[in-house]
């Protein structure tokens, strides 16, 4: 009871507030916009699609420009050929060198075209993965925003028995002051009354809280009160076969595929460094050395420049050979992870159906049990006010119609929740 005084006290500033109607559209919308799951899946999008660029692969030239100027005092003794020496000391010099030069691979075993394949399927893996994010943030605020509508109709039934439960009190007392009813039933009515008074309070403090959850998933940095008036219809339509025959299109199997053609281009990576590369190198280049005393008193040098740099790997430690030994496997565990994904796919949709299909089923039987327990307690209440029936006869009413209520509130949103996850499953899930 601390615990929920506690809770109560927290969730009142909520309370005060003026409370804002919430539909499931809504909820989805600003999800979508403010969710930071989302976000950060957009980012990383948007990241691969930067980077997905010719020149981040190595096909593009690089250009540099370079510049210095060294200045330097020092003694001077030279001997030159002729005969003559020079001694001399502090002489200055300088040195300035400036230059614009530029390289381009033109074959590196095409290790550019492999790095440039593996970059577009990157951007496509992250393009998926964001498309499921999306589902499953639209998925778990669905199952949030139908858990929230469960707790209010067993806060409904909850009202309901605390309703019975304070006629029963009511007729137990009546009976009491006419000497017709002993303490025991006085006492036995008021305890009923009092644990569904407790239950309707803690019902209440689960569903503010459940709200907190839902506005958290929508990424609201704000909280505020909301009401939700809705009803839980389950879509009756949904075929197994249309759900098991498009499982390969599901985001996270495509995105497996996706790995293991990123993995093949690192292969193909791996072994172009063992061939040969070439590289043209050319460039414009300044030189110019001055010297107070010395034989020469300056140099000057300046002009274009054009070379080719060949590299042939001959022996590494087979590091190479290691590298591409090991991208192989990675690629041999990307396909079994690949046909993991789908066989547990289409065992969680299976499964998933059984259980949309077994509830669709339980639910038409289980309504008319809430409404016969719901006509039993009408009956008996009826009966025990013309003392044809005991305060336990009213108690087992009571308790057989609080339970045909949870049951039949479990199996629509049990089958709500197993409609959704179908559809999440093959990227249909909207609103």
């Amino acid at each position: 009871m601390k615990k929920v005084l506690i809770y109560m006290i927290l969730l009142l500033p909520l309370k005060i507030l003026a409370q804002q109607p919430l539909d499931l559209k809504n909820a989805i919308d600003t999800a979508l916009k403010n969710n930071f799951d989302i976000q950060i899946a957009k980012n990383n999008a948007e990241i691969s699609k930067i980077n997905n660029k010719f020149g981040v692969a190595g096909g593009l030239p690089s250009i540099n420009v370079t510049a210095g100027d060294n200045n330097s005092v020092y003694n001077l003794n030279q001997k030159l050929s002729s005969g003559e020496e020079i001694n001399k000391n502090n002489v200055s010099s300088s040195s300035l060198n400036a230059g614009i030069t530029a390289n381009i691979v033109l074959f590196n075993g095409f290790k550019v075209i492999a790095t440039k394949e593996k970059l577009n399927y990157l951007q496509k893996q992250n393009e998926l993965q964001l498309n499921q994010q999306i589902q499953n943030t639209i998925a778990a605020v669905m199952v949030t925003y139908y858990d929230i509508l469960r707790q209010q109709s067993y806060l409904n039934i909850i009202q309901s028995s605390l309703d019975v439960s304070t006629k029963k009190s009511d007729i137990v007392k009546e009976r009491n002051n006419v000497g017709m009813a002993n303490d025991a039933d006085l006492l036995q009515a008021e305890m009923d009354r009092n644990m569904a008074e407790q239950n309707l309070k803690s019902q209440q403090l689960i569903i503010e809280q459940e709200k907190i959850n839902l506005l958290q998933l929508m990424g609201v940095k704000q909280l505020f009160s909301i009401t939700i008036q809705d009803t839980i219809l389950v879509d009756k339509n949904i075929q197994k076969d249309s759900i098991i025959n498009y499982l390969e299109n599901n985001p996270q199997y495509l995105s497996a595929e996706q790995q293991i053609k990123i993995n093949e281009q690192i292969v193909k990576e791996q072994k172009a460094q063992r061939f040969p590369s070439i590289r043209i190198n050319t460039g414009y280049n300044y030189i110019y050395n001055s010297s107070t005393a010395g034989f020469n008193l300056f140099t000057q040098n300046y002009g274009p420049s054009v070379g080719a740099t060949l590299l042939i790997p001959i022996f590494n430690g087979t590091i190479y050979k290691t590298q591409q030994d090991i991208a192989l496997y990675n690629v041999k565990n990307a396909e079994l992870q690949k046909e993991s994904i789908l066989i547990s796919l289409k065992a969680g949709a299976i499964k998933t159906f059984q259980s949309y299909e077994n509830t669709l089923q339980q639910i038409n039987s289980q309504q008319t049990n809430y409404a016969n327990a719901g006509k039993l307690v009408n009956i008996v209440i009826k009966r025990y006010q013309l003392n044809q029936s005991t305060i336990l006869d009213v108690k087992a009413a009571q308790t057989s119609f609080e339970n045909a209520g949870y049951l039949l509130v479990n199996l629509q949103y049990a089958a709500k929740i197993a409609e959704i996850e179908l559809k999440r499953l093959v990227y249909r899930l909207g609103y």
